[in-house]
């Protein structure tokens, strides 16, 4: 397998360019024009729905970054163990700005063919982390 269609290697730029680049272009590039996101809270199909979905995300935490703990992989899949780092600045969650830190682990496992997503599963502890910064605000 070419090293660039490696799962691993499509799963690193994701959380690198995607979400801490903040690259639209890299949304386009990476995920298969019907994939299904299955993410805490919601489904999401393809780019155009996931970048709705990481809008609303980076409109509460504008700052966030992602640490990639590790990854593993196995024919056309990925699993990513990371760490976000933030801070909630912004109304994106349907409440106003706690300004308090965010600091929450996950895990994404994605499919990935031809060096695009073609499936990909977040889980982590979301209404755990809306519940804790309600009780701040």
């Amino acid at each position: 397998m070419n090293s660039e269609n490696d799962p691993k290697t499509v799963a690193r730029r994701w959380f690198e360019e995607v979400w801490n680049s903040r690259s639209d272009e890299a949304v386009d590039e990476l995920m298969s024009s019907d994939a299904p996101g299955h993410v805490e809270g919601s489904e999401v199909r393809g780019p155009e729905d996931f970048r709705k979905m990481k809008a609303m995300f980076l409109s509460a935490l504008p700052d966030i970054v992602i640490e990639i703990e590790d990854i593993v992989g196995e024919g056309d899949r990925a699993a990513v163990r990371w760490h976000a780092r933030g801070t909630h600045l912004g109304d994106g969650f349907g409440f106003p700005a706690t300004k308090q830190s965010v600091n929450v682990r996950g895990t994404t496992w994605l499919t990935v063919r031809e060096g695009r997503i073609v499936e990909g599963w977040d889980t982590w502890n979301l209404g755990a982390l809306l519940d804790s910064l309600r009780r701040t605000g």
